[in-house]
């Protein structure tokens, strides 16, 4: 195990973008290590959201406690202040029973949240019924020309489609009357002394795994899924249904498109995700980049935390 501070274990982050290996690392870096795993996965929170989200099946979990998995119904709107709450007492946890914390995933700001411990700004319910009514509306393209001539870093941080983040921003700008940008976390000694590293590989392969998994979702039954999440209310929720592939079969549903386009948009929206996941990783120093093609992958990551803290003291198990 990775023995790290008196208080426990030091937790090792395994990010980086979609379809590269996470899971599969972080599975064997808990078993190498006796570990436990921590999703750092939005959409994974999510009961009955399984195969669009490639998330483990319990049977291939390997006996491995996994954490912040299937934890929120598909009607409830998934935050990053309650998920770094959550996680941060399980991380606290795992570490005082003596094991080591993998997290895994490849959702940006949960990541840097739980890492740089963000404090969020607060909330006013009538500010943000305020934003959200105008929202409903005058639309989403209205409100980013709000938010642009407002503040004009966070308009063009955020997509213009993207209502609820575009909401948000609004909301904490009239309320701080400083810029958006202002509350996020400022990188520095990721908490509990995290040892971070990302997973990649080279772009013609990732674009091949791309399609592949994409068409292994469709053929596992991503539509019956989605077919059963729409009984249990996901057409209400207001996160889970905007989830990559989960939207797109709710539009061929609804006759929007034709299946082989779902499959298609499903693809080109996980390969537009997998560019904004490498662009913010890549601008995080702490990060240590590993070969996804590499075989030992378990043993890259235990040299690298000897290399990097040579007075912690490694024991395999």
């Amino acid at each position: 195990m990775i023995v790290g501070a008196a208080d426990g274990p030091r937790p090792i982050a395994v990010v980086g973008p979609t379809a590269t290996g996470k899971s599969a690392l972080a599975l064997n870096l808990a078993e190498h290590l006796g570990g436990e795993i921590v999703n750092l996965d939005a959409m994974q929170q999510y009961r009955g959201m399984d195969i669009g989200t490639a998330k483990v099946p319990v049977a291939e979990r390997r006996g491995i406690p996994h954490h912040r998995l299937d934890v929120l119904d598909v009607t409830e709107t998934a935050t990053v202040a309650a998920y770094q709450q959550a996680a941060a007492a399980d991380v606290a946890a795992i570490r005082a029973r003596g094991a080591v914390p993998v997290l895994v995933g490849g959702s940006m700001m949960y990541i840097q949240a739980l890492l740089d411990d963000w404090k969020f700004p607060a909330t006013d319910p009538a500010v943000r019924a305020k934003w959200t009514g105008l929202l409903a509306e005058r639309g989403v393209a209205a409100l980013h020309r709000a938010l642009a001539a407002a503040d004009p870093a966070a308009a063009g941080a955020i997509l213009p489609t993207d209502g609820r983040r575009i909401v948000r921003a609004l909301e904490v700008v009239e309320l701080t009357g400083r810029p958006y940008a202002a509350s996020a976390p400022v990188i520095g000694k990721p908490r509990w002394n995290t040892a971070v590293v990302a997973v990649d590989r080279p772009t013609g392969e990732l674009d091949a795994r791309i399609v592949t998994r994409t068409a292994a979702m469709f053929a596992q039954g991503l539509i019956d899924e989605v077919r059963r999440l729409i009984d249990g209310g996901i057409r209400g929720g207001i996160t889970a249904r905007r989830a990559i592939g989960y939207a797109h079969v709710l539009s061929y549903l609804d006759g929007d498109y034709d299946l082989a386009e779902a499959r298609e948009r499903t693809m080109i929206s996980t390969r537009r995700y997998v560019r904004r996941q490498r662009s913010w990783f890549r601008r995080d120093p702490r990060v240590h980049w590993l070969d996804g093609t590499r075989q030992d992958l378990v043993g890259d990551v235990v040299r690298y935390v000897q290399l990097r803290e040579p007075r912690q003291e490694l024991k395999d198990t």
